[in-house]
């Protein structure tokens, strides 16, 4: 399982603590997110002299935040291309996600995904792109292409399915167009904590003694049965076929694997979900926590798929239906990823305004 950092920063690159986490813990990624760039954004004068220059050339503050972002993403590209080099471009990875007001428009979404992809343009990065509905032909149509992807905002196991669906397409169109499978890769984001935020809530409105004994328990039944899916469907004809021509498989990537809810252990969503051929992708608190006590049982994954059944079944049970869960995490992700973006353009169009 590989460790990536999920934060990304002018300062932690400045500074050399990316460097260090790569030298010193393992950390062989990284991926952002709009709040993740926001909150760098908002935070002390790293960003100024860009933005100051930005403001000289009178560029829109659309045109700044991809500057801005893709200059943080290229330099981190660079920091990893060692570890991309020496994993033959397995891990070294660094992921940069498209606007995410257009994660329901696919046209806009695979034009803004060409042009993130040119502007850092990088052997090493992953582009993200949400796992809607729209954003799914996107996906194909990108990785035919042969831009790398990073599928985000994965919560239900019907659309990982989909995700993978998505992934096959993309790589049979680019093996029909001539292009070196080998070079494309992606990874699937399957997001994790939120999961248990959302139905324990729902756990806790109930207040039975038998809903109180579900608590914490969907979010690794969930990614459990992911992974459950990656190794039924990259055993499949379809799979072998690409594998044959030098296609990769696309790796189930642990998001949101910090922990939410303080009565759980902080490292509960590493240390539940080890597996070969997956990558967790965690705050630098949570990287640090798995190093100083984080007992690590081997696979923890394996052996337990019938048992995460049976979790959701005793949900169902409750009146807690798991296609609702998934659908309102799915739109309650969108639209944080929205707001976040929207700060991140009120921070930089204020600092122009300066």
């Amino acid at each position: 399982m590989s460790v990536w950092l999920d934060d990304i920063s002018r300062d932690r690159l400045r500074t050399g603590s990316l460097q260090a986490l790569i030298d010193n813990m393992y950390v062989v990624g990284v991926t952002s997110n709009p709040t993740i760039f926001a909150k760098s954004l908002s935070a002390g004068s790293a960003y100024d002299d860009q933005i100051a220059d930005l403001k000289i050339r009178g560029v829109t503050v659309d045109e700044a935040s991809r500057a801005i972002t893709t200059y943080d993403i290229r330099w981190a590209c660079d920091v990893f291309r060692p570890v991309y080099e020496a994993t033959a471009g397995l891990d070294g990875r660094v992921s940069l996600e498209v606007d995410p007001r257009l994660a329901k428009q696919t046209a806009k979404t695979i034009a803004e995904a060409r042009a993130l992809w040119w502007m850092v343009d990088r052997p090493n990065l992953f582009i993200k792109i949400p796992a809607t509905v729209e954003g799914l032909p996107a996906i194909t149509a990108c990785l035919a292409e042969g831009l790398s992807i990073n599928v985000t905002l994965i919560f239900g196991l019907e659309r990982y399915g989909q995700v993978i669906d998505a992934y096959l397409a993309g790589l049979e169109q680019a093996a029909a167009a001539g292009r070196d499978l080998s070079q494309i890769r992606s990874v699937a984001s399957f997001f994790v904590s939120r999961v248990d935020t959302e139905v324990d809530a729902r756990l806790d409105k109930l207040g039975t003694a038998e809903a109180t004994a579900l608590r914490g328990k969907a979010a690794v039944a969930n990614a459990r049965l992911a992974y459950e899916l990656f190794e039924q469907r990259f055993a499949e004809d379809r799979w072998l076929a690409l594998r044959g021509k030098g296609g990769q498989i696309q790796r189930p990537l642990w998001a949101s694997t910090s922990v939410k809810d303080p009565s759980f252990g902080d490292t509960k969503y590493v240390v539940e979900l080890v597996v070969a051929d997956t990558v967790n992708t965690m705050p630098e608190s949570t990287i640090r926590a798995t190093a100083d006590h984080g007992k690590l049982l081997g696979d923890t994954v394996h052996g337990t798929y019938e048992a995460s059944r049976q979790v959701f079944a005793e949900l169902e049970a409750l009146g807690i239906g798991y296609d609702d869960v998934v659908q309102v995490l799915e739109d309650e992700g969108v639209a944080k990823f929205e707001a976040s973006w929207t700060e991140l353009l009120d921070t930089i169009d204020a600092k122009m305004r300066l």
